[in-house]
């Protein structure tokens, strides 16, 4: 313990409780002006994947069909430049067709401009669906906070409860207002990172936690913003190493996955970035605010009649 760096990470939390509330600020602005770029997932529409015998102008693609009077499209390519994966939003005028159909008629755009190009999949998403996957969607982050927040109270004090939920909550909200900011699609499997940033966030709290109340129990001279301090340097190397490798994985995913993947790994990517900085300074700083003390944590002493205290204890 004598080799624990120390850094004074309390004496900040005034200055991070001002940072994190600006960019909470900023998201929640984002979202209410622009909101999310829901994906077809959410919104509905069709999913067309092609093939092609040489590689292709994406742009082209776009131009075709957007000549051809289809709105709202994404092309992009799927594991080649001679794969190709095309989403199209609900069209006008076109509710009552089924997704093969407008299959059919991207198709025959497409084989004007080449003839070898081939139908691979084509997937259909009604606005209904789009809906019901939305707000199942919403339920999942919030009873997900919920699950956590009575976990974390059976295993913690309220006040730990409290401030997990606050991190969490803060991880959510930033991560959400990057994606509302930049209009960065919002689909399933961005959702499934979100949810994947809870867990992530969740555990190196709940690692630190553990280390203050073990040294509540252990320094009972020292102030509250000193264990703080204690526990969280004592745990910096874990949590340094911890999120650096996850962040190297997840940087690679960003800049080499392709777009198919890259919502998902920016979303873990800034998740992991400020989960971390979230359970050094939010969680730990919202349970000092909270009013934690000693009393709370340290269990009754009981000694026994002509037993000498061990001052060791009382560090």
């Amino acid at each position: 313990m004598h080799n624990t760096i120390k850094i004074n990470f309390m004496n900040k939390r005034l200055m991070a409780f001002g940072i994190s509330g600006l960019f909470i600020l900023l998201s929640i602005a984002s979202l209410a002006y622009k909101g999310l770029s829901f994906g077809i997932d959410f919104t509905g529409g069709t999913v067309i994947e092609v093939g092609y015998k040489q590689p292709v102008d994406l742009q082209k693609i776009r131009q075709s069909l957007a000549n051809a009077g289809f709105k709202d499209i994404t092309a992009q390519y799927f594991g080649s430049s001679q794969d190709v994966l095309i989403r199209i939003a609900p069209q006008e005028g076109e509710k009552g067709e089924s997704g093969a159909k407008i299959g059919s008629k991207i198709l025959s755009v497409l084989q004007q401009d080449d003839a070898s190009v081939q139908m691979r999949r084509v997937e259909f998403v009604g606005p209904q669906v789009g809906d019901e996957l939305k707000n199942d969607g919403g339920l999942a982050v919030l009873f997900s906070l919920i699950g956590i927040f009575i976990y974390v109270w059976t295993r913690f004090e309220w006040q730990f409860a409290t401030g997990s939920i606050i991190a969490l909550v803060h991880d959510v909200i930033i991560t959400l207002g990057v994606f509302s900011f930049f209009q960065i699609e919002f689909n399933l499997t961005v959702l499934a990172a979100i949810l994947a940033v809870i867990g992530y966030s969740l555990n190196d709290t709940i690692v630190v936690f553990d280390r203050i109340r073990e040294n509540f129990r252990v320094y009972r001279k020292k102030t509250p913003e000193q264990i703080m301090d204690l526990a969280i340097n004592q745990m910096l190397s874990r949590t340094i190493v911890t999120s650096l490798t996850t962040l190297i994985v997840l940087l690679t995913l960003l800049f080499l996955g392709g777009e198919i993947i890259f919502g998902f790994a920016l979303a873990l990517s800034v998740g992991v970035v400020v989960g971390t900085y979230s359970s050094i300074y939010i969680a730990s700083a919202s349970v000092l605010a909270f009013g934690i003390s000693r009393e709370a944590l340290l269990p009754p002493a009981k000694e026994k009649e002509g037993e000498d205290v061990d001052l060791n204890l009382y560090r």
